[in-house]
């Protein structure tokens, strides 16, 4: 009896070890992959070794470890889901003993706990580290400044606190957790197709790119020469020269744009573009189908809301009702929703300044791209969840939100994303057709050459298209 209380001792302790090990491997890949991309960012600095050198590389540390956070919540609901789809299909097999549910439970809690960790408490003292001088008096250096930085930490958690307790008391929790209602989502699933548009090459239907290019060079020249003497006259001021200089970059940006789409290949411009675009309204059209049924599942079945689970099985059932195939569905959706979630994000006016620049960001910026980056990944298992995408239930923390059983606010949710999904992409493709129609008709061309920026080098452009006529 003793000998078997120690086999089965060994066997928990070497499974936990076991355990332990793959979520620091995980945990590893996905730091250095964060420190990658946070590095082609991050603003170049001198190799000076000063005090704000070191404020700097601790706070890029902490970035770095949030960005890798983030991306652990992001995988953690398709991880899930192929484990268990691999379970399903070998129940038995030797190899993936180590993939069970005490693992998975385990990844979910780790995430959460570390999240919240980042989101709270690196992420603000990251931020307040920068910003610290010392106290007025005391001896400067890193001691200063980190003793300035938790001081300012605790009175923050004595504000929210505070700030949270008033609210509690005021209104009812389960409508305080109707703040996670976003529409970051549906934008960003209507600005995909514009962002995918910027990349590649539209086809050139009743256009003539010659004649575009024409009068956008003449334009080009007009500016020029109209900055040109005011530098060497002086007779502008420093205001409007900087003002000709910020219409010649976007003339000069535009240029380029009809010169890349005229020297692009038949395939690219005819083939890749249709294709690109096809997949994201197919993945869109899909997500609201989706969404749809989802509703109506909510209306005829209770065992369709969102709901937690404590249960460490898995491998036992399929959730996905086509097997392996809808699983994949599921999980492209999943990934297709996060980028549309952040590139809707940064399409609101309000948050275009955090807009990440390659090697000219600043260490604040990046501090309010990783809050906001793992803000929206953790959101995304239980938005997934809420809309219908996948009916793997949520695992953790993650499902012990109140809300998830008040049938009113999933149900609201459900209703506003297919509502505002499908008013973006009614408004999107309404706009895209009226453009193009305009160009066909080329009454585009009046609006470049009657441009309010410049009177002259409109003039100009629009004798040029005269001429070519």
């Amino acid at each position: 009896m003793e000998e078997d209380d120690v086999t089965i001792r060994e066997q928990n302790f070497h499974s936990q070890v076991r355990e332990y090990i793959i979520c620091f491997l995980l945990f590893a890949v996905l730091y250095i992959v964060s420190y990658c991309i946070i590095t082609r960012y991050k603003r170049k600095t001198d190799d000076q070794e000063d005090e704000d050198a070191v404020v700097n590389r601790i706070s890029l540390y902490m970035c770095t470890f949030t960005l890798a956070m983030s991306g652990g919540a992001v995988l953690l609901l398709p991880f899930s889901i192929i484990s268990n789809e691999i379970l399903l299909s070998f129940p038995r097999n030797y190899y993936i003993q180590w993939l069970n549910g005490s693992l998975i439970h385990g990844l979910w809690n780790l995430v959460s706990l570390f999240s919240n960790l980042c989101l709270f408490v690196l992420m603000p003292f990251a931020y307040f580290f920068l910003e610290s001088e010392g106290f007025a008096g005391s001896k400067k250096g890193i001691k200063s400044r980190v003793l300035e930085t938790f001081v300012m930490l605790f009175l923050l958690g004595l504000l929210i606190l505070g700030i949270v307790w008033v609210a509690s008391a005021l209104i009812d929790n389960d409508a305080a957790s109707m703040e996670s209602l976003y529409v970051c989502t549906p934008v960003g699933l209507s600005r995909m197709f514009t962002v995918m548009g910027q990349l590649l090459v539209k086809p050139t239907i009743l256009e003539d790119l010659d004649d575009q290019i024409y009068c956008v060079t003449l334009q080009e020249e007009a500016l020029q020469r109209r900055l040109n003497g005011s530098t060497s006259s002086h007779s502008r001021s420093h205001g409007n020269a900087h003002r000709l200089n910020k219409e010649l970059d976007i003339v000069r940006d535009q240029r380029n744009k009809l010169e890349r789409r005229k020297k692009a290949s038949a395939w690219e411009k005819n083939l890749l573009y249709p294709i690109v675009m096809l997949i994201l309204l197919t993945g869109t059209t899909i997500s609201v189908l989706l969404v749809a049924l989802n509703i109506l599942y909510l209306l005829v079945d209770e065992t369709a809301m969102p709901k937690g689970s404590t249960d460490r099985g898995l491998g036992n059932t399929s959730l996905s009702t086509f097997g392996v195939v809808q699983a994949v569905v599921e999980i492209v959706l999943m990934f297709y929703l996060m980028v549309s979630s952040v590139v809707g994000f940064y399409s609101l006016r309000v948050f275009e300044g955090l807009t990440p620049r390659k090697d000219d960001t600043t260490m604040t910026t990046i501090i309010g791209c990783c809050v906001s980056i793992l803000v929206l990944s953790s959101a995304l298992p239980v938005m997934s969840r809420t809309l219908g995408i996948t009916r793997f239930d949520l695992l953790g923390d993650f499902g012990r939100f109140n809300w998830l059983g008040n049938f009113y606010i999933v149900l609201s949710y459900n209703l506003l994303f297919a509502v505002v999904t499908t008013l973006c992409l009614v408004r999107k493709f309404t706009s895209a057709i009226r453009e193009e129609l305009l160009k066909a008709l080329g009454l585009d061309k009046l609006q470049l050459s009657n441009s309010p920026t410049d009177p002259e080098s409109g003039k100009i452009a629009a004798n040029g298209h005269q001429k070519t006529l």
